[in-house]
């Protein structure tokens, strides 16, 4: 007889021999034994689906589902969390370039069981070489749901990370056929304001998952492109309604664009091709806000001023097209210089 929650483990992958090893071992090594483990071949065609298969073998808790077509990312999610089984309590994604550290399960679950209105849990995240998913007070393992919605809003802490980053109810997660909008790829974010509707947020002040960074990655592309500021006017939009005011959503808004347009400003001064482009142009017309070229060009103004004005070496780096200084973007925030926030889920912007 089960005396603990099922934990659903899922890893949903497209050719991930790679790093897939670290993942399932990373699971193996949980202190909180009451789990199964799906893990979601994507037709891959590298070594995947051999490595899922010889780990199945070994443990009875591990299955492998594979698909028999290729699919999207998202909808890969989406079949990997249908495969839970009828009596799960949670469902944790750990995505095949990630890991978890031995406690997690233990320690989500813990906080989630403690509070019965919880519906996600989270807590602290090595990303890459830095620590993240800060921001809210220590030692509260709860924080009411709308609240913490409406503080992500206006532009506060960045809880709530990747999918290898948090723990869900499952039960939330099988209110809809799809749990990811498949026409968001930051649909895990936009799942987050959705649960959190009726429910609480958990979190465990300790680092429980790893985010790896590694070039040609699907994170790694949207970050080059930055799709956040395009998902966050349209999570502005969506979810702005049910937690803001009108004002807040307009303030919200008017900033949210100063920033986009500072970025798309240094974007042409980095001399970015046709095909970036026609994704923002794209992105800021589907959202009801025009595209305004003039608008560009007079931020760049500003931005090229600014950046000349620098000392030296400096300037003359920031002067030329396609050679805009990364490394100085944190001593150019007021001519636009560091508005993109690329690739770490943190809000850039506060009210």
């Amino acid at each position: 007889m089960r005396t603990r929650p099922l934990v659903t483990v899922l890893t949903p992958v497209y050719n991930g021999e790679r790093y897939l090893v670290e993942c399932i071992e990373s699971v193996l090594a949980q202190t909180y034994e009451q789990w199964e483990y799906v893990i979601v071949d994507n037709c891959s065609t590298d070594r995947t689906r051999e490595i899922a298969e010889r780990y199945a073998r070994k443990d009875s808790r591990i299955r492998v589902h594979a698909n028999e077509t290729f699919v999207d990312v998202l909808r890969n999610h989406n079949i990997a969390f249908r495969q839970a089984a009828p009596d799960s309590g949670y469902c944790k994604v750990v995505q095949a370039d990630d890991w978890i550290f031995p406690e997690c399960l233990e320690r989500m679950v813990a906080v989630a069981e403690a509070h019965p209105t919880v519906g996600i849990v989270g807590a602290y995240r090595l990303d890459g070489g830095r620590v993240d998913c800060d921001g809210l007070p220590y030692p509260s393992p709860i924080t009411p749901g709308r609240e913490l919605c409406r503080a992500t809003l206006l532009g506060g802490p960045g809880v709530f990370g990747s999918p290898t980053s948090i723990l869900i109810r499952t039960e939330h997660v099988r209110r809809a056929e799809a749990f990811y909008d498949e026409s968001d790829i930051h649909a895990d974010t936009a799942s987050c304001f959705e649960v959190l509707r009726t429910a609480d947020f958990g979190f465990v002040h300790q680092v429980l998952t790893f985010t790896r960074r590694r070039e040609g990655s699907r994170t790694s592309q949207e970050e080059q492109r930055n799709s956040y500021l395009p998902a966050a006017l349209r999570h502005l939009a969506s979810y702005g309604p049910i937690y803001l005011s009108e004002d807040e959503r307009a303030a919200v808004a008017a900033t949210l664009l100063r920033y986009y347009y500072r970025f798309l400003a240094r974007s042409l001064v980095e001399g970015r091709g046709r095909e970036f482009w026609a994704y923002h142009r794209g992105q800021l017309e589907s959202l009801g806000y025009g595209f305004s070229r003039l608008r560009v060009l007079k931020t760049a103004l500003v931005y090229t001023s600014k950046a000349l004005s620098l000392p030296g070496a400096l300037a003359r780096r920031m002067a030329r097209p396609g050679r805009a200084a990364t490394g100085a973007r944190a001593d150019l925030s007021d001519a636009g210089g560091d508005a993109d926030g690329r690739g770490r889920r943190r809000a850039t912007w506060r009210m």
